[in-house]
């Protein structure tokens, strides 16, 4: 098929058409024929590769490019073998030491049933391939460490100073703390921080593996062990010479507890399928939502199990346990999210600072982190965050608390001498939740020895009483 319109515009007309066409593309072209010699390079392949014609005077295509085999170039493939390309990711460096990423459309020009030429259409992707690139070694090597732990309270700079403690040893360490709170940035922390950093760290939260699948996840399968079982390595393999996280370590199902237990006591693991057991060197660090004791009462955890993953046992505060951290807890996402969106938000004013700090947090630190990015999604070039900025569910909950006025006459009814059996019932007990907490001095976990109950269940009661 020929030039369409020819009778309308001359030869020179229809030159400088193509030439305009070369220019104003978004696309990299470059056509060669059989010798490698330039036909087409148009201005936007110049830009992609930093060069230009000059470049190529007398050279072929693997004098310019560096390629680890003639056939990455996949132009000279087109021009030699007669391939085609399409949407084939290429990388390559020119004679100036310039990494190039392409995704390319290259095909073959025949003229009388032979090869005469190659074109290649080039999409430049160099600087997100940097970028992914860049992304990836984060997550390669961005695990957390302790002064990435935020917070000033005494709540929390004592498990801090103990997690330190716990790098020192290769011993199993229980992490227990309610959702949110920061659990595994504790576990990657004593990882990153221990004689083990240099070694994986392979986390698992075992709630999300499927109950049929989960020992063969755990401790690697062979091939023939169940219908479409292939040899592969068990997180244990994977974790050789490193680290472990079990994370919610009470949803696995209780006989397969036994299996983890033994494996932790022989240090030894044997694959699904197989006979033939193999020496593991891997430390394991475990997480729970729930207080062990709880947990263990209600078969959800064997006691044996308890007692060799909780060697070391950590227990992460709520964030209604220590509010103080909560001012350098927004500062540091104001900071995140101003670079994440391009923003200039410096603070929150009096009045969110006090809905922020009046507030129970069942969410703890991932529910005030999605607080502060919700409104700063709401906001344009303010510098503060205003109760307008909060999202609508958080506004609702805070104007319910009525200013702490629980905290301050407890429950209706309360002092009253009067009320309903249910009424004087949440009365007592309000008034017994509190006087254990000042007898202990806030410490929520000597509060609960005091009242005979867990740890998690006074801080259900204390979230019912927004205390």
């Amino acid at each position: 098929m020929g030039y369409q319109g020819t009778k309308s515009l001359s030869y020179p007309e229809l030159n400088d058409v193509f030439d305009h066409l070369m220019v104003k593309m978004d696309q990299g072209i470059r056509v060669i024929d059989v010798d490698e010699n330039l036909i087409i390079y148009n201005d936007k392949m110049r830009e992609i590769e930093s060069m230009t014609y000059e470049d190529f005077d007398n050279k072929g295509m693997m004098d310019v490019f560096l390629f680890e085999h003639e056939q990455d170039s996949r132009l000279l493939q087109a021009i030699k073998l007669g391939v085609e390309t399409r949407e084939k990711k290429q990388h390559y460096t020119n004679s100036r030491g310039k990494n190039i990423t392409t995704i390319n459309e290259i095909f073959p020009i025949y003229s009388g049933g032979r090869i005469v030429a190659a074109a290649e259409i080039a999409k430049d992707v160099t600087r997100m391939e940097k970028l992914v690139r860049e992304n990836q070694k984060k997550a390669d090597s961005g695990l957390f460490t302790f002064n990435q732990i935020i917070g000033r309270s005494a709540e929390i700079t004592g498990v801090v100073q103990n997690a330190k403690r716990a790098t020192r040893t290769s011993s199993s360490v229980l992490i227990v703390g309610e959702t949110g709170t920061g659990k595994e940035l504790f576990a990657q922390s004593i990882h990153s921080e221990s004689e083990r950093a240099g070694q994986p760290f392979v986390s698992q939260n075992c709630a999300a593996l499927p109950e049929t699948l989960i020992e063969g996840i755990l401790f690697g399968t062979v091939k023939g062990a169940f219908t479409g079982a292939s040899e592969r390595a068990g997180l244990f393999e994977k974790a050789e010479g490193g680290t472990l996280l079990l994370d919610e370590i009470n949803t696995l199902p209780v006989a397969l507890q036994a299996k983890l237990l033994r494996v932790l006591q022989e240090k030894k693991v044997t694959r699904l399928g197989s006979h033939k057991e193999q020496s593991i060197n891997v430390r394991i660090i475990a997480t729970m939502n729930k207080e062990p004791a709880e947990a263990i009462q209600n078969n959800e955890l064997r006691e044996d199990l308890f007692y060799r993953i909780g060697v070391v046992t950590l227990y992460v505060p709520a964030l209604r346990e220590r509010k103080t951290d909560i001012e350098p807890l927004v500062e540091t996402f104001l900071e995140k999210y101003n670079r994440v969106f391009q923003m200039e938000v410096e603070r929150v004013s009096p009045s969110v600072k006090a809905r922020l700090e009046s507030y129970h947090w069942p969410g703890n630190i991932r529910e005030l982190e999605h607080v502060i990015e919700g409104a700063m999604n709401l906001m344009l070039d303010e510098e503060v965050i205003e109760e307008s900025h909060l999202p609508d569910h958080f506004r609702k909950r805070t104007d319910l608390l009525e200013a702490g006025e629980m905290e301050k006459s407890g429950p209706a009814g309360a002092n009253s001498g009067k009320g309903t059996l249910k009424e004087r019932l949440l009365e007592m007990e309000f008034a017994l939740i509190k006087e254990a907490l000042q007898h202990s001095g806030g410490n929520v976990m000597q509060a609960a020895k005091e009242l005979g109950i867990s740890r998690q269940s006074l801080q259900y009661r204390m979230s019912k009483f927004h205390l």
